[in-house]
């Protein structure tokens, strides 16, 4: 994974250096959603009340350990994507040759620079489907934790959907940039319907209504 998240990397996530930033921040909210959903698991399994579903649960704790950890090494991979395309936009223009190469490099770059929040959402749908099971076979005393995990990933996904749309602004290749912006639209579309499906229905049930 390599990233640590203590009190320095949110001392330079509020600092004017250009990483960590937004899609960092987006994939730690993955993270931690994926680390709720696991918590939930934990809870439940190993308890009589939800022997039918146990061999289930188990499963979802080790799906969800492994996208906690993949949420965590794109914290990285989102610092890392962003260098070339620094480098990219510092690059000379003074001929037309330099011009030509700083296009392609740029477009390289672009591309490169949006399929880390890609995968962030890609990600963060997976465990939306795993957290919408487990509020409902979860162990009831932690129903309130996968309700604040969806929120979580809701946050990771639309988060992470920003950072896709601004390198897409900038790319020449229009039909490229249209493919990863729809892309990005349904896995947005699809995160916030879903986590707020979650919510609503755990909020109505500790509401008792």
């Amino acid at each position: 994974m390599g990233t640590v998240i203590n009190k320095e990397w949110f001392e330079e996530l509020s600092s004017a250096a250009p990483t960590p930033g937004g899609g960092g921040a987006a994939a730690l909210a993955g993270a931690a959603g994926a680390s709720l959903g696991m918590m939930v698991s934990n809870l439940t399994v190993g308890k009589k009340k939800y022997a039918a579903v146990e061999d289930e649960i188990k499963e979802y704790l080790v799906r969800l350990e492994k996208l906690r950890d993949e949420m965590l090494s794109l914290i990285e991979a989102d610092a890392e994507g962003f260098a070339p395309l620094a480098a990219a936009y510092s690059l000379p223009t003074s001929t037309d040759e330099e011009r030509a190469e700083k296009d392609r490099i740029m477009a390289s770059a672009l591309k490169e620079a949006c399929h880390v929040p890609l995968r962030t959402m890609e990600k963060g749908t997976e465990i939306l489907e795993i957290i919408d099971v487990l509020a409902v076979k979860g162990s009831v005393m932690a129903v309130s934790d996968a309700g604040v995990a969806a929120q979580f990933v809701r946050t990771a996904v639309l988060g992470a959907s920003m950072n896709v749309f601004i390198n897409t602004k900038t790319m020449k290749d229009r039909a490229l940039a249209e493919e990863y912006n729809e892309k990005a639209e349904k896995l947005n579309a699809f995160a916030a319907d879903k986590a707020d499906e979650i919510f609503k229905k755990i909020e109505e049930g500790l509401k008792c209504r």
